[in-house]
């Protein structure tokens, strides 16, 4: 931290808080149960095979899952009552608007994360982890990308640490570590006071730079050489992660991560179908149109049960 005085003041607290937001992702991460050990042998397709001093690093949202954790949570929240309808048309929109823009816009990001934060403030860590776990099962366990699933598999066959590490509160991220069986999570630390919440953060959202110091301490704690480790993203916000570690991938990547992954020589993979796909980042057949007359049809539906 002494390094932080030779910046400006504005730049100074912005980077405490990613180092902040990184640090206590790492601690939340260490503090989870471990994952029972996968013993299935399979053929390994990595560069650093049955290395203890390797892991893997996979970014959540639309690298692992089809749209953005949070909005899904969202949902699960909605049927439960936790919020109104005129909260439902805006995680619907928001949804829409991160499918089709295909990365991340930090202002919008931080607009959805705030309207979380309102929405948990009051409840007990326990009752969200309950509930996130049939939120889950309900929207979020058939919207994983088979490819990428397949990825993070070959690395646990091949001996190696695989966590998650994304913006998404750390307890939703932990539930879909566990779900997928990989070793843990790394996500945005909600501060809870005697097991509730306090509808504020732990430094900051787990985002772009906080996610590098959120990498670099879980290494120095768990004993990882950065130089053999791979992450996966598919967002330009990412680059700093992806660049700590000597085998990045650009997973169904924005534009912007396209191209630099290109100059950069980085491995590239895109498991969204069509030209469509492709350019503007969605699944194909997803477009706003499909998201937006599924979630009308859901408030209409709602409005004949009132």
């Amino acid at each position: 931290m002494a390094a932080l005085r030779w910046l400006t003041p504005r730049k100074r607290s912005a980077t405490a808080r990613s180092v902040l937001a990184g640090e206590a992702a790492a601690e939340a991460a260490l503090a989870a149960p471990a994952q029972e050990k996968d013993d299935r042998a399979g053929a390994p397709a990595f560069p650093v095979v049955g290395d203890p001093h390797a892991a893997a690093f996979f970014d959540l949202d639309n690298t692992v899952m089809q749209g953005a954790a949070i909005f899904h949570f969202g949902r699960g929240l909605y049927k439960r009552k936790f919020f109104q309808s005129r909260d439902l048309a805006r995680f619907a929109w928001q949804q829409a608007y991160f499918r089709i823009a295909g990365s991340e816009d930090p202002e919008h990001m931080q607009e959805v994360r705030e309207s979380a934060l309102t929405i948990i403030k009051g409840h007990r860590v326990e009752e969200l982890m309950s509930i996130g776990e049939e939120i889950y099962d309900e929207y979020m366990a058939d919207k994983i990308w088979p490819g990428t699933r397949a990825l993070a598999q070959a690395h646990l066959d091949a001996g190696q640490r695989v966590w998650l590490v994304t913006a998404a509160p750390v307890e939703t991220a932990t539930i879909i570590a566990r779900r997928l069986g990989l070793t843990g999570a790394l996500g945005t630390v909600a501060e809870h006071v005697d097991g509730v919440y306090t509808g504020r953060l732990v430094g900051e959202p787990l985002h772009g730079p906080s996610k590098a110091e959120a990498v670099k301490a879980l290494a120095g704690a768990e004993g990882l050489e950065l130089s053999r480790c791979a992450a996966y993203s598919d967002s330009s916000n990412d680059i700093p992660m992806l660049s700590l570690v000597g085998h990045p991938y650009a997973i169904n990547p924005d534009t912007r991560l396209r191209k630099y992954a290109r100059e950069k020589g980085w491995r590239l993979r895109d498991y969204r179908t069509g030209r469509k796909a492709a350019k503007i980042g969605i699944p194909a057949a997803a477009g706003v149109g499909a998201v937006a007359g599924g979630a009308a049809a859901a408030m209409a539906l709602q409005r004949r049960r009132r």
